[in-house]
């Protein structure tokens, strides 16, 4: 007889204690309890099994609720009963407690693990939960702004309901449940999530070899806002670019694709667990990056299943369908592919992915990217409070219509820092803020190097020409529309 599997468990002898298998089994793939079989799948035999036979189909009815197939077996002249038990859709109990069969051992479900079993066997997903007492009021309005901003540009949604209000726009998202609204809509558009989900928000770090932490940030907020200043924050103060020309352009390359990072990120903020009090912690290191998030498998899968083309199965469905709608995120479970993908056109390693309490996503970072790390730039404090069109990613720049800037460059060709100073002055900005914004001092070698060039590119202006050296000298996008 074969050795025990996830859908097979021998015992020598029947105890009423081992209706827990058969609760374990019917509330997984259903399974085999072989009674008179030793654990090494020898049959040593029941000398009870006429009465089991007639008694465990009530027994178990009794106990658990559910109908079983009771047979009888011999072999050697040994009889052994056979308990077949058949995967069921609704939960199934045993005085209260709840087993599931995972792998060759039973395990008692409780806590955050039996809430999520409870929830698929009722067809609700975590983020689906209403919330009382959240009215649509209550949300950030910006960040409706953003996601109308970026649906737009995806075309992934009507354009009559994108002019709804917000409350009906709800509606479309699927993010309401009759007067109720859902923990989707909590966590992607309330300014302070935290207030409903305890651990909604990314903790990043720098650390030496010998693991010691040099300096640190929170990111807090929705998650529409949170995932563009995770990105900001990370490329302009954490990642080391490389520096290389082309003729008299300065070009800036980073340690990590911007697509794959992009992706790695979207992908802990989408399906992130998080009934689990733990935030998405990024590791940044001289020679790697690390990005963790609180996750689950899809019950019956392993970190093999999700290496290999595979389905999407999103373990916040409601959060993915705002985030695919917005056109940052694709729905057919192609994350892996895609990051891996992008680090081979870079000419980058390959990710490492692992599971380890969660998701554990491994940038490496090219040798030469590694030597030239190491700096200890000035502290940047992410603000999301800050009015959104001041960090608009440079395709609303593209898709408005407007111009390049003088000598043909376009805006989204230029390195990203330069990008980033341009996208902040849609609202006229002193250079100490830009500086600011970049994690650097209000030096003039830095005015030089960052805010001049722009200057005379024409992608910025000065609030006072005349007197380029005035106290109260402000930058600001040219209205190209105008002119």
């Amino acid at each position: 007889m074969t050795e025990e599997t996830q859908n097979t468990e021998f015992k020598e002898t029947w105890k009423d204690e081992y209706a827990k298998w058969i609760c374990g089994f019917a509330n997984a793939q259903g399974g085999f309890l072989r009674i008179g079989v030793r654990d090494d799948g020898e049959v040593c035999g029941v000398e009870n099994a006429k009465r089991l036979l007639d008694d465990l189909p009530n027994k178990i009815r009794n106990l658990l609720g559910i109908v079983v197939e009771v047979n009888l077996h011999e072999e050697g002249g040994k009889k052994w009963i056979e308990v077949l038990t058949e995967p069921h859709p609704y939960p199934i109990n045993l005085r209260g407690h709840y087993y599931q069969r995972s792998g060759a051992t039973n395990q008692e479900l409780c806590g955050g693990s039996l809430d999520r079993f409870l929830m698929r066997r009722h067809s609700r997903t975590w983020d689906a939960i209403p919330v009382p007492f959240l009215k649509a009021g209550d949300l950030d309005r910006e960040a409706f702004d953003l996601f109308r901003r970026k649906a737009r540009l995806s075309g992934r949604i009507d354009e009559l309901d994108l002019q709804e209000d917000n409350r009906t726009l709800l509606d479309k998202l699927r993010l309401t449940e009759g007067e109720y609204l859902k923990r989707s809509a909590a966590l992607v558009f309330h300014r302070d999530p935290e207030r409903f989900v305890t651990g909604a928000f990314t903790k990043i770090g720098y650390f030496k070899r010998g693991g010691d932490l040099i300096f640190q940030d929170e990111i807090h907020g929705g998650l529409m806002r949170q995932s563009r200043a995770i990105i900001d924050i990370l490329t302009t103060k954490y990642l080391s670019s490389a520096i290389s020309y082309e003729g008299i352009q300065r070009m800036e390359r980073l340690p990590v694709p911007r697509e794959a990072l992009r992706e790695a990120l979207l992908n802990a903020l989408v399906h992130k667990a998080y009934e689990i009090p733990a935030p998405i912690q990024i590791r940044v290191y001289d020679e790697r990056l690390e990005i963790w998030n609180a996750g689950v498998l899809p019950e019956g899968w392993s970190m093999e299943n999700l290496l290999v083309t595979h389905s999407s199965i999103p373990y916040n469905p409601e959060i993915a369908g705002v985030f695919f709608r917005a056109g940052e995120v694709e729905s057919w479970g192609r994350g892996i592919e895609r990051m891996t993908e992008a680090c081979k056109r870079y000419g980058s390693p390959p990710p490492v992915f692992k599971f380890e309490g969660g998701f554990l996503t491994l940038f490496q970072f090219p040798v030469n990217a590694a030597k030239t790390a190491g700096f200890k730039p000035a502290k940047i404090t992410a603000d999301l409070d800050t009015d959104l069109d001041t960090d608009l990613d440079t395709d609303l720049d593209t898709a408005g219509g407007r111009k390049p800037g003088k000598g043909g460059i376009r805006l989204e060709e230029l390195p990203e820092q330069q990008r980033r100073l341009v996208n902040f002055c849609s609202k006229p900005r002193t250079a100490k803020e830009l500086l600011e914004k970049l994690g650097l001092s209000n030096h003039s070698k830095n005015r030089n190097r960052y805010i001049a060039p722009l200057v005379e590119a024409g992608f910025l202006e000065m609030t006072n020409p005349k007197n380029p050296r005035a106290s109260n000298q402000k930058y600001r996008r040219p209205d190209r529309r105008s002119r």
